[in-house]
């Protein structure tokens, strides 16, 4: 039997993807969570062969999630599940080792087969999706010029960026110069919608 926990905000979408797996014989729901701080508690008492995670939860987002699941308890494997093809959160799950990436609007035979390919130790990847993925390339921000423009795009001002990451404002100018310029932007609004769609800062 493959014990499965399953991380979803949305509570009718949890409770139908719960149901989904349940009615297959060979897989059982041990836990479900809805936020992104309770996987590895949860993960930890229960210790399922695969981790169902949504990629946008409230909290520790569900890629960090999967990162800190797999350095916690390497024998629990990730598989993602996300509403929104984007190719930058693509690249940011194979950068955490997850085993498989699958869309919500999949048929749901295709996620029981997916729970069990990853429970393999096989790796799953929507084909439309990774061909996107490899089609649009890495993320151009590092993890600093992500983390600044993040916190711009949530309102804050330089001098707060600069105390949040103890950086001179003059620094995190020059970052955000630097994130307009690497993406070929009109401005700072259009640097962040830009990276928004292309998903490299989910």
């Amino acid at each position: 039997m493959i014990r499965v926990l399953v991380a979803e905000d949305v509570n009718m979408i949890r409770g139908a993807l719960v149901a989904l797996l349940e009615l297959e014989d060979d897989l059982t729901v041990v836990a479900e969570v809805g936020d992104g701080d309770r996987i590895v508690p949860e993960a930890v008492r229960h210790r399922p062969d695969v981790a169902l995670i949504d990629v946008g939860l409230p909290g520790l987002d569900g890629i960090s999630a999967a990162t800190r699941l797999r350095e916690t308890l390497p024998g629990c494997r990730t598989l993602i599940l996300t509403g929104l093809g984007r190719p930058g959160t693509l690249h940011r799950a194979i950068e955490a080792k997850v085993f498989g990436y699958v869309l919500k609007d999949a048929p749901p035979e295709e996620l029981a087969h997916a729970v069990r390919a990853v429970a393999d130790g096989q790796h799953v990847f929507d084909p439309k999706l990774a061909l996107a993925a490899w089609n649009d390339g890495a993320n151009p921000l590092t993890l600093r010029e992500a983390e600044v423009l993040r916190l711009a795009g949530s309102g804050a001002g330089a001098r707060e960026i600069a105390a949040c990451l103890s950086l001179s404002p003059g620094t995190v100018r020059n970052y955000l110069t630097a994130i307009v310029a690497k993406l070929n932007a009109r401005n700072l609004i259009d640097a962040l919608r830009l990276a928004q769609e292309s998903g490299w800062l989910s």
